[in-house]
């Protein structure tokens, strides 16, 4: 079976700084990958990276077995309607309503009609327990956690074969990130997609993926089933996965 995505051997620099330095990864279709790791690690690097937002400097990313690094104009455009993505903090647009917010990408990138528009934005919000008049309302009078789920409906507007989640519970709490968690399986089970999310939120990473892998210095220094996370034997991953201060990551502080 072709991965749905593969990365191999990546590298990006920004000036003196090697940010990826070989990354290598492979995500089969359906499947639902967490890369944790500090933070200035290069996760939303590698992200970046695979939505064409950064070029890499070495390393080929493959998308259903198609070099996305060489592809451009309309190609571009081909791969990108695969994507689906919920940003970090949710990223709405303040100035529109909701249902517009989840509406973005169907008329600003695929000309769909603001009427049939809506009806799809309506529809993705019931998708993540929001009623109709929400979309009526603005950012502003939404809660952290209601935000969030116009996030996650924005990302499934278009039925995307693959979606990111960038830190999917940061700013929540307990309870609202465990109901995220929970709409985000949901979600992805539904639809059948293929998913890679970044978090620092170890209680996220074990519940919405099947696997994780960890990026330190530049590179995958551990990944496999998320139930092996525990017996890694890796004193990094071990270290971060438990929220040690001692152990072989450290970290600047300053005086």
């Amino acid at each position: 079976m072709t991965p749905k995505i593969q990365l191999i051997g990546v590298k990006k620099r920004f000036g003196s700084k090697q940010v990826l330095d070989g990354v290598d990864l492979t995500i089969e279709p359906g499947s639902s990958l967490v890369i944790i790791g500090g933070s200035g690690t290069g996760k939303s690097v590698t992200i970046k990276s695979i939505l064409g937002i950064i070029r890499p400097d070495e390393g080929t990313i493959l998308v259903d077995g198609e070099d996305i690094t060489r592809v451009n104009g309309a190609g571009r455009d081909r791969v990108m309607r695969k994507f689906g993505m919920l940003f970090q903090g949710a990223a709405l647009f303040d100035s529109l309503p909701v249902w517009e917010n989840v509406a973005f990408g169907l008329i600003q990138g695929r000309g769909m009609a603001r009427k049939a528009a809506r009806d799809v934005a309506i529809q993705k919000l019931a998708k993540v327990g929001l009623t109709a008049d929400v979309g009526d309302l603005f950012p502003v009078e939404l809660s952290g956690g209601m935000q969030k789920r116009v996030g996650l409906a924005r990302a499934i507007a278009a039925d995307p074969e693959i979606i990111f989640f960038d830190e999917p519970t940061t700013g929540l709490d307990p309870i609202m990130a465990d109901v995220i968690n929970d709409l985000i399986v949901a979600t992805v089970k539904d639809m059948g997609a293929t998913t890679m999310s970044i978090t620092h939120d170890m209680a996220s990473a074990r519940k919405i993926s099947h696997r994780i892998a960890m990026l330190h210095g530049g590179r995958i220094i551990w990944q496999g089933p998320t139930a092996e996370i525990d017996n890694s034997g890796n004193p990094y991953v071990d270290q971060f996965i438990h929220g040690k201060a001692e152990g072989p990551i450290k970290m600047a502080v300053k005086a």
